[in-house]
């Protein structure tokens, strides 16, 4: 348990097999209101530990007033239904977050055509192909991961106690809940301990592409600026004085950078040659996830005005200025 003179803050830690360690979320508990920030993955361990931690503190899934979103991953929403269809209570999320949250089917149609455009400029052939039809049967295939309840859009900068920090990146949705007073913020996957949060690459509204490693990037610059003492984390170990990480992790983002830009230099020229070069066994067994760090980082050089491109046939090819 996590206090102040305000409220107490008590985390959910679900165990992981996965490289994540853990799935955190977290109860806010000031007066009547008992707030829940996150909702795990939708699995019995997750269950198990939201009743566990409720348990412990004399709490049951009656007394939650309110649910919290960081972002709208599957391993940050998999209760809401589960814990909406026992015991109805608002949910708050960033306004990018509903249409994903709600699978709306314009906007998911939208999404697998922006991915398919981006997997042939970047020349990606077969395993590109091969994502695209796994999106496609995704839209049907998760369509029970639909939130059912109605969900209220965080516009403001204050939320009850907390101010509501946009940290885009990650996710295009994705928000952090700041306790200013006790100098704590409950941030999603911002930053991990363990693992770098990767910066995955998303369609805008309009279908245009994002700069999210840009993003992730100025997102962790405002992050250390606000000098908290203590980051709860979506994984992974509660961080104690996160600004020394933060700037290992900006300063890991430099490195693979320029890493990519020397990989260039030498003659490779486009994103999948690129990400085959430079993740070897990774670039199939983690496709999406490669492909989502290459086309990142290209962003990135371009942005600083490192490199440039040109399309030849379809596929677009990168040079250093």
């Amino acid at each position: 348990m996590i206090t102040n003179a305000d409220f107490e803050i008590y985390p959910i830690i679900a165990p992981s097999a996965l490289s994540l360690k853990s799935i955190n979320f977290y109860l806010v508990k000031k007066e009547e209101a008992l707030t829940l920030i996150d909702a795990g993955m939708n699995d019995d361990t997750c269950w198990y530990a939201l009743q566990r931690t409720l348990k412990e503190n004399d709490l049951s899934i009656g007394d939650i007033t309110d649910i919290w979103l960081t972002h709208h991953h599957g391993d940050h929403v998999g209760l809401v239904n589960k814990i909406t269809a026992l015991h109805p209570v608002p949910i708050y999320a960033h306004p990018k977050a509903v249409p994903r949250l709600k699978r709306d089917s314009d906007f998911l149609k939208m999404r697998i055509e922006f991915y398919k455009q981006l997997y042939l400029e970047m020349g990606c052939g077969d395993l590109g192909e091969k994502q695209i039809a796994y999106l496609f049967n995704a839209v049907d295939h998760n369509k029970d991961q639909k939130l059912n309840g109605d969900i209220i859009e965080i516009t403001e900068k204050h939320l009850f106690d907390f101010d509501v920090i946009e940290f885009p990146g990650h996710a295009p949705d994705q928000i952090a809940f700041l306790d200013q007073k006790g100098r704590r913020l409950l941030s999603g996957d911002l930053l991990i301990e363990h693992i770098s949060s990767n910066a995955l690459i998303e369609p805008d509204d309009n279908g245009n592409r994002m700069l999210t490693l840009v993003d992730h990037i100025d997102s962790l610059q405002r992050c250390l600026a606000l000098q908290v003492d203590l980051l709860l984390p979506g994984h992974g170990n509660i961080i104690e004085q996160p600004s020394r990480l933060i700037e290992k992790r900006l300063k890991g983002i430099e490195r693979k950078s320029q890493k990519i830009l020397s990989m260039i230099e030498s003659g490779i020229s486009s994103g999948n040659e690129l990400a085959k070069a430079f993740y070897r066994q990774k670039y199939v067994s983690q496709f999406p996830l490669v492909m989502s760090e290459i086309i990142g980082h290209l962003d990135y050089l371009e942005y600083q005005g490192k490199v440039t491109k040109k399309i030849i046939g379809k596929v677009v090819h990168y040079e250093a200025m």
